[in-house]
């Protein structure tokens, strides 16, 4: 039963001209609310002098109301019915004269049929959030209800933040290397020395660390409103939750327990004043958005949106009218219908225009080109008019090209020349080389120079690959080169989540030991790894923590850990400094090579673009025990007519091996840059330049290392 209908002022037509300077006048009287049509082309609350405008559509829907509560109370205090003569095609739209905002929050109740065999989830005794609600009340407080809500409602926010004038400068995607983060695993360990730990405001004070480091673009895993409590359950004592927030409720409204302060009617403001400090440190913000399933699960899932709203065109349903579940969580988005793909459309637009986002990674992105039955879609409309769509120009664009169903399209992602891909295949083979695998240098030698063999330069563009050989979703790199296989025990499921094949190697020791040449072993290898990746073609990224040490104690699927399992200890940070070090060298290598980033036109010295090299120049073997590969890059620099030719050596081998570097033109010799053999300290820079060459350009290079070498003039 809803309370005494909230008290409002009682005003003639004519006040709200005068008051307000409008002439939306109210046009009729609900429980007491003055109301007219309101604007049926805005979808959501939208606030205009007089009130507020609620729009909200459904295709199967009989009626709905609008509940209205006084904020903190549990029950309604009104609830308006839409009138049916203010139905618009399938549009409900109101405008409510008279509401304040700042003690307002608002559901909705759809009335219509609740049929299980057809996918009709119809139930007016459920509370339906706002599908474009910009905020979700209940849960500002991680992990912990912060009223006593039963049921998940939304807040109109105010859109009044201030960004100063213009916008950053763009930065090409080759030009990006980009750090994947959790927002509150970044800072909440005691050891961050942040403030306010764990939340947007704590990633602030460590602007400074980001760009002593030297990326220029942050990776936020998920931000849209989740419920960390949902699905919560103990184990062993501890409580266990969705701490990575895959697992979306709402599209359009950010995280409000990522937030330092609660957010009154402001939600999203400590976000924004998050983006804007990373956009005044020339740092650009991509979000990781997850538009292939939702929170609400199975047919044992709750309801909270979509389920109630139109479940059978929001999501992928059997002929039985049960959930297919390419998503691996429950359900699956139903993102190509033309709904469904409009409110996407929509969604992007908002953070591009609202948050000042400048790119999107997809989450399973292989699910939004399946149609309704999940088959795949040569031409998804979805990723078509996400690539055409003029708001979103200019906005990076990352597909994950794969999805729990199966459908792996790395290489093969839809993607009009504007899509780039994580490359799961330069993760799979670098590890599988780095370990020493049989058969791989060849391959490796593609994916340094840009994985030519899956992305044509002519068909995809130049900048289609992001590199990347740890990611939130594995091993971190510590832990690759500590365990040869995952240790999930403490996610409760006798260690059988999380992925099997993880093309890692312990070194010698299963986990923690002290013994030092396999702790200097794993230190050599985590090395190779990173220079490898700097070096190559492509858009790398790199994972928190890796460039201090940070293990996760071979947990591969930590999604539900939150506590010191997933949040980066900085205490590492002065245990590895020079393993620091090293990461802020190679970002400084590459971004001083135009080569490496692919931004050079044709050699003056005459020497190709890309060539492989062996033991010998220009020969690099096939055989499959082979593991030693030379990849020459070599290139003019536009801005300074210079020419840059770089070499990067690996030898995954475990013995040493002698090899004979590329002549260069008269004039000029290779110094080594980086030498991943030498004593930790004087691996690179001038310390690795002191590697003495032979007379006749011989090198050797040791075993299990990497050496990176540039052509200078005498």
């Amino acid at each position: 039963m809803e309370k005494e209908v909230c008290k409002l002022p009682v005003w003639n037509t004519d006040d709200y001209l005068e008051m307000y300077g409008t002439n939306m006048r109210p046009q009729d009287v609900r429980n007491g609310y003055p109301i007219r049509p309101g604007l049926y082309l805005e979808n959501g609350a939208t606030v205009l002098p007089g009130g507020v405008s609620f729009t909200i559509h459904s295709e199967k829907a009989t009626a709905i109301e609008l509940l209205l509560f006084p904020r903190g109370e549990e029950e309604p205090c009104a609830a308006i019915p839409f009138p049916e003569e203010y139905k618009v095609g399938d549009v409900y739209s109101m405008f409510v004269f008279g509401l304040d905002i700042e003690e307002y929050e608002y559901a909705y109740r759809v009335f219509g049929p609740y049929d299980l065999e057809k996918g009709y989830l119809f139930d007016p005794s459920r509370h339906i959030i706002d599908p474009y609600g910009r905020a979700v009340v209940g849960q500002s407080r991680w992990a912990e209800k912060t009223t006593a809500h039963k049921e998940y409602r939304s807040r109109i926010v105010s859109t009044d933040f201030d960004w100063g004038s213009g916008r950053p400068a763009s930065i090409d995607l080759s030009d990006l290397i980009i750090y994947e983060l959790h927002i509150r695993g970044f800072t909440n360990h005691p050891s961050s020395g942040v403030e306010k730990r764990g939340t947007y405001a704590g990633l602030i004070e460590k602007i400074p660390y980001l760009k002593q480091l030297g990326i220029n673009a942050v990776e936020l895993m998920p931000i849209f409103e989740f419920d960390e409590l949902l699905g919560a359950r103990e184990h062993e004592g501890k409580l266990l939750i969705d701490y990575w927030g895959y697992n979306p409720i709402s599209f359009f409204a950010p995280n409000t327990s990522y937030s330092s302060e609660i957010e009154y009617n402001r939600e999203g403001t400590e976000l924004k004043s998050l983006i804007k400090a990373l956009h005044d440190n020339d740092i650009k913000v991509i979000l990781d958005v997850v538009f292939n399933h939702t929170g609400e699960g199975d047919e044992n899932g709750p309801v909270i949106c979509f389920k109630g709203l139109d479940n059978h065109v929001y999501y992928m349903l059997t002929p039985d009218a049960r959930y297919y579940n390419f998503s691996g969580c429950g359900n699956t988005l139903n993102a190509n219908h033309p709904v469904v793909q409009q409110m996407i459309i929509d969604c992007l637009r908002y953070w591009v225009a609202e948050f000042h986002i400048d790119g999107f990674r997809f989450d399973l992105a292989s699910i939004l080109g399946r149609n309704k039955d999940g088959k795949p879609m040569p031409s998804p409309p979805l990723l078509k008019n996400l690539e055409y769509d003029p708001l979103l120009a200019g906005v990076y664009l990352i597909a994950e090209a794969w999805d729990a169903g199966g459908l792996y399209q790395v290489g093969s992602f839809p993607s009009w020349r504007r899509w780039s891909e994580w490359n799961g295949l330069y993760r799979d083979d670098l590890r599988r080389y780095l370990r020493g695998d049989p058969n791989m240098a060849l391959t490796v030698a593609r994916r340094i120079i840009g994985s030519p063999d899956l992305y044509n330069p002519e068909d995809r563009g130049p900048n289609s690959s992001i590199n990347f050989i740890t990611c939130h979703d594995g091993f971190t790199l510590y832990d690759l080169f500590s365990y040869n296989v995952k240790h999930n025990e403490a996610n409760g499921w006798n260690n059988t989540d999380g992925e099997n094949y993880n093309h890692s190697w312990n070194c010698g020791i299963e986990g923690e030991t002290d013994h030092v040449e396999i702790l200097n072993l794993r230190r050599r290898m985590s090395k190779n790894a990173i220079a490898l990746l700097l070096a190559s073609r492509g858009t790398p990224m790199l994972l928190a923590g890796d460039e201090f040490a940070n293990t996760q104690y071979g947990n591969n699927n930590p999604y539900c850990q939150d506590n010191e399992i997933s949040w980066l200890d900085w205490g590492m940070l002065e245990q590895n400094q020079e393993l620091f070090n090293f990461f802020r060298y190679m970002i400084r290598l590459r971004k001083e090579s135009p080569v490496i980033r692919g931004k050079t036109e044709v050699c003056l010295s005459g020497l190709p673009d890309t060539s492989f090299h062996g033991t010998e120049p220009w020969m690099l073997t096939d055989d499959p025990e082979n593991r030693m590969l030379g990849v020459m890059m070599a290139g003019c620099d536009p801005e300074t007519n210079q020419d840059d030719i770089v070499y990067i050596g690996a030898n995954m081998h475990w013995e040493p091996v002698n090899i004979q570097l590329p002549k260069l033109q008269t004039g000029s010799t290779w110094r080594v840059m980086v030498d991943t053999a030498q004593e930790a300290g004087e691996d690179w820079g001038a310390n690795a330049s002191q590697v003495n060459l032979s007379s006749d350009n011989r090198l050797l290079i040791d075993e299990r290392s990497v050496v990176i070498l540039r052509a200078f003039k005498h």
